[in-house]
């Protein structure tokens, strides 16, 4: 993949972000949803790549745009698989909540697992606990593996869990184990990614959550040198009879070369709503501001932009009235 194809993305998801954050507070997160994805499908024509749709907003018959199958980019540059969440907390912008990002992931052609869209357990961890936790294994023994690598006490430990009545047992027992708790109540891309930056005060991520986010989060977590691992939770016979057309073994622990294969892969995110790495979208009259992040695993790079548009020049994100 270009160098330059990194700094390219985040024009993509600046455009999400942006249609996205009208929506802010409003209750209505199909509009919100629908926005971004109309300003994310529209910048990705003038990107310089060859890209099919892994992960997306549906199938073909399912989807009006952004689709599994979908080709994107210009149609020249490198052959990508494309992976995409438009806006990552629906509910959190209908609600003004917390966390809520403009997100996609790509990696060279045949690298990113086409996950079903269908429940996948996670745990994540930053760089520190990489090789020191284990799916299987339980919450308790993965909160000392946790403390440990990161020469901490257990009740220093934070782990993040969606707040969700499926989760119930593994919140009693990180309670029972001493270790605190951040509750999200969607955006567990955010969540995993989280336990990779200090700075967030997150650990460990534990619990139920999208299969698709899980391969997105994995390239984010690839970039920075972190580690998730998934099992998928089909939850009826369909379900599971999905997985073995595609060829995916449920049983199997899904591991961050099953996620993404390769050593080239790229992240973008640009928060809509604040939260503990990004700020959310700001108009200011004159302008508006984005924060992005844009990360790059084959180089360890990582970038946060800043970025200030003028409406006046955008007119296809500037909301009508």
């Amino acid at each position: 993949m270009e160098r330059s194809l990194s700094m390219e993305l985040v024009r993509v998801t600046e455009a999400a972000a942006v249609a996205a954050s009208h929506w802010m507070g409003r209750g209505l997160k199909n509009e919100a949803d629908d926005a971004a994805t109309t300003a994310m499908r529209t910048v990705f024509d003038t990107i310089p790549m060859q890209g099919v749709v892994v992960i997306g907003e549906g199938e073909m018959d399912e989807a009006p745009m952004l689709y599994i199958g979908e080709e994107l980019g210009t149609g020249t540059g490198p052959f990508v698989d494309v992976a995409v969440d438009p806006l990552e907390g629906t509910n959190i912008v209908a609600s003004g909540g917390w966390n809520a990002l403009a997100v996609l992931a790509i990696a060279d052609k045949g690298n990113l697992l086409n996950a079903p869209d269908m429940y996948m357990d996670k745990i994540a961890v930053g760089p520190e606990c990489v090789g020191k936790v284990d799916i299987n294994a339980s919450v308790t023994d993965n909160l000392k593996a946790v403390a440990k690598a990161k020469n901490m006490k257990l009740n220093e430990i934070t782990a993040t869990v969606l707040n969700r009545e499926r989760h119930a047992d593994i919140i009693a027992e990180i309670r029972a184990a001493g270790a605190r708790i951040k509750l999200i109540n969607d955006g567990d891309v955010a969540g995993a990614i989280n336990t990779a930056f200090e700075g967030t005060g997150v650990d460990i991520l534990f619990g139920l959550g999208g299969a698709p986010e899980g391969v997105i989060a994995a390239v984010g977590l690839k970039c920075l040198g972190g580690e998730i691992q998934g099992k998928l939770i089909p939850m009826n016979d369909a379900e599971r009879e999905r997985c073995v057309k595609m060829g995916i073994d449920v049983d199997k622990v899904l591991y961050m070369d099953d996620l993404v294969k390769g050593d080239d892969a790229i992240f973008a995110a640009t928060g809509v709503t604040d939260g503990e790495l990004l700020r959310g979208v700001q108009f200011t009259g004159g302008y508006t501001k984005t924060h992005s992040l844009v990360m790059r695993s084959k180089s360890g790079t990582i970038r946060f932009v800043e970025g200030r548009h003028s409406m006046d020049k955008k007119p296809h994100l500037v909301m009508k009235d």
